[in-house]
């Protein structure tokens, strides 16, 4: 179960959009993440990429870690490596995740917490359980997003936003059947702590059996749902989404999901950037030649030589 819930009675309500008179965003497609390991030989699910990078445009790549109750000594994690070029965010649903960089920074992400890493310039940092959790074993369920950055933002400082679970916005559903925590963005006017350089939304709705979510959604933006446990459908035209698949949406004013079973899902999507992307690994530029610079600035100890600052949801929003 997620470690964030709430009475949705006491909850702000989101608006009824009702069903004809709404230009609902139609499923354009379906597609199973993939299983693939990181790290020290930790196991994720990616749905992405996989899609056309355009129609994830501005995100990256979506890693789904667990859920998985470890033993004793299972644990594991990604230890020291680079980054340039977009921002990583990590959301633990339930356990922990201990995050250290090059510069003396980190923090512990935990029970509903997220970390938002600009990478910008470039950064090494490493990403492991804490010691408590290798050596007693336990729940880990967490979810890692890449955002890329804008070309006038690849360079920006190196940057964390430490977003505590008391921090994400709360909201329910219209008939108060979903608990929808909003990470970045704007939902009908509800925005949450996240700071992003590209306008996006983010969010994790937990939805009871047969209940509806319906979302007003930036016609502009990217939409697509992934199914993190549970199961249910997607649209107007109720396309089954089961755990472990990504839901791709067309174009539209609104979108909406229905549970069968209590279905937890991430909703996201945002103002495609449009640019030329390079990517190697752990960098991802414009170019070519800029990835090659990022290779070389790596091998020459030339990431993550500055302070980096860490900004919290009391923090002014970027202009």
């Amino acid at each position: 179960m997620p470690a964030v819930t709430a009475d949705t009675l006491t909850l702000p309500r989101l608006p009824e959009l009702p069903e004809h008179a709404t230009a609902w965003r139609p499923v354009r497609r379906v597609v199973p993440a993939r299983r693939f390991v990181e790290g020290e030989g930790f196991q994720v699910r990616r749905p992405f990429p996989g899609v056309d990078l355009a129609l994830a445009d501005p995100f990256l790549l979506l890693d789904h870690m667990g859920a998985v109750e470890y033993g004793p000594g299972e644990a594991k994690g990604a230890p020291w490596h680079p980054h340039r070029g977009f921002e990583t965010v990590t959301y633990m649903i339930d356990g922990a995740f201990e995050h250290k960089d090059s510069t003396g920074g980190g923090g512990l992400i935990t029970n509903g917490g997220t970390q938002w890493m600009t990478a910008g310039s470039g950064v090494l940092h490493s990403e492991l359980p804490p010691q408590e959790l290798v050596s007693r074993g336990g729940l880990f369920h967490g979810v890692q997003l890449w955002v890329n950055l804008p070309k006038a933002a690849k360079w920006t400082p190196p940057r964390y936003q430490d977003i505590k679970a008391h921090d994400t916005t709360l909201l329910s559903s219209d008939d108060g059947g979903a608990l929808v925590r909003v990470i970045a963005g704007d939902v009908a006017g509800h925005r949450g702590p996240g700071l992003t350089h590209t306008p996006i939304t983010y969010l994790h709705a937990t939805l009871s059996p047969h209940a509806r979510l319906a979302l007003p959604w930036p016609e502009e933006f990217t939409a697509m749902v992934y199914v993190l446990s549970g199961r249910g459908t997607v649209g107007v035209e109720r396309r089954p989404l089961e755990e472990g698949h990504l839901a791709v949406l067309d174009r539209g004013a609104a979108l909406t999901v229905r549970a069968e079973t209590t279905w937890d899902v991430l909703v996201l999507g945002g103002l495609p950037l449009n640019e030329p992307v390079a990517r190697y690994g752990p960098f991802v530029m414009n170019t070519r030649a800029e990835i090659l610079q990022a290779i070389e600035d790596f091998q020459a100890g030339r990431l993550g030589g500055t302070p980096v600052p860490h900004v919290t949801s009391a923090d002014e929003e970027l202009s």
